[in-house]
């Protein structure tokens, strides 16, 4: 049996007619850069995540960097954030001028150690960037109180996390502001790239739909500098034939993740993940851990089981990195993690028996070479 890691091909086929008339009108209008699509996508992500303001950008690292330009972030300041994600979550400090600050990782639920978080606040310190990896939310009550205590603000990192709740409140509506990203990977996801910026802060939305738009809300009335990153016509009408499916697909992430856990708990040498109290995990990736885990990467792709390492090394540890002066030991969870975690494959239309399969496949590896 094959089991692909993502299968967004399986996707577009059940909502085959939605998608073709949403690309077909797009073009049959030549409303390809702005225009009444990327509205109604913003109106419509907008109502249905329950906040006042949508900003469409061209990509989920845009999102991070305007809305901390947009706060006024820069030279002189720092900006702490998690030490295992995705680039675009430090890099984007740093382009601002200000300095990236990383913390490690809960060893439990893979997200920002909130516990670590005071000791790593300065008189520089301008802002946390948590990073709700996975589909998991971090602590948010613990973050946004130590934020408040020093007068930080809070940009949540949600581009795995779409429609994750923590105590009720969706990821991206604590803190300031939400950054999201659309790459076609993600729980909801654009043929190409996008991204979006989500406040029920109005003076920031506006900042921000400004300063990405080459600081014009109206072309040739430029207020400010700005840059250009603008949400195309094709990926916003996209966006908006799959946003009625979300929900439902959110769901069934929900029962794979389940269906997985079920199978693996008893599993010798394998760690399942630990949905933290009070949220709503939502599965952008299901990721176990293993002391095996490239002579098990390895059978399971012999096996037909695509898997994937997010992210095979922390971003501490990176070369771009090493003017910081860390060292592994600074980062002891991250850096061990890195060699340990593993993500099966994780989708909505992944079948009960292709999960039973991988699954199975992990069990005879642990049989056989454990």
């Amino acid at each position: 049996m094959q089991v692909p890691f993502v299968d967004l091909k399986s996707q577009y086929l059940s909502i085959k007619a939605d998608i073709d008339n949403a690309i077909s009108r797009v073009i049959e209008e030549t409303a390809f850069i702005g225009g009444h699509y990327v509205e109604e996508f913003e109106k419509s992500f907008a109502e249905l995540y329950g906040v006042k303001h949508c900003i469409a950008v061209g990509n989920g690292t845009d999102s991070i960097y305007v809305i901390m330009k947009m706060l006024g972030i820069g030279p002189g300041d720092e900006v702490i954030t998690v030490a295992n994600s995705w680039i675009s979550s430090s890099e984007t400090i740093t382009q601002t001028g200000a300095r990236v600050v990383f913390v490690d990782i809960d060893p439990i639920h893979y997200t920002i150690d909130e516990a670590q978080l005071a000791s790593k606040i300065t008189a520089r310190t301008k802002a946390i960037l948590p990073v709700h990896l996975q589909g998991q939310m971090c602590e948010m009550d613990k973050i946004m109180s130590i934020a408040q205590e020093h007068n930080l603000y809070v940009i949540e990192d949600c581009a795995q996390s779409h429609f994750s709740e923590y105590k009720g409140k969706r990821a991206g509506t604590i803190g300031i502001a939400g950054s999201f990203s659309f790459y076609p990977g993600k729980n909801l996801g654009a043929y190409g790239d996008a991204g979006c910026i989500i406040t029920n802060d109005s003076d920031l939305a506006l900042r921000c739909k400004m300063f990405a738009r080459h600081g014009a809300l109206k072309k040739h009335q430029h207020e400010m500098e700005g840059i250009n990153s603008r949400l195309d016509g094709l990926q916003a009408s996209i966006l908006s034939a799959k946003l009625p499916y979300i929900l439902e697909w959110t769901e069934k992430r929900r029962q794979n993740a389940k269906a997985y856990s079920e199978a693996l708990q008893n599993v010798g040498g394998v760690i399942i993940p630990t949905e933290r109290e009070h949220t709503k995990h939502t599965y952008h990736l299901y990721v176990i851990r293993s002391k095996q885990r490239d002579e098990l990467q390895r059978f399971l792709h012999e096996k037909g089981v695509e898997t994937a390492v997010h992210y095979p090394t922390a971003l501490p540890n990176m070369a771009c990195y090493k003017y910081l002066g860390h060292t592994k030991d600074d980062f002891p969870i991250a850096s061990q993690y890195q060699d340990e975690i593993l993500s099966l494959p994780m989708y909505a239309e992944l079948t009960s028996e292709q999960i039973e399969y991988a699954a199975q496949c992990i069990m005879e590896f642990v049989q056989v070479y454990a």
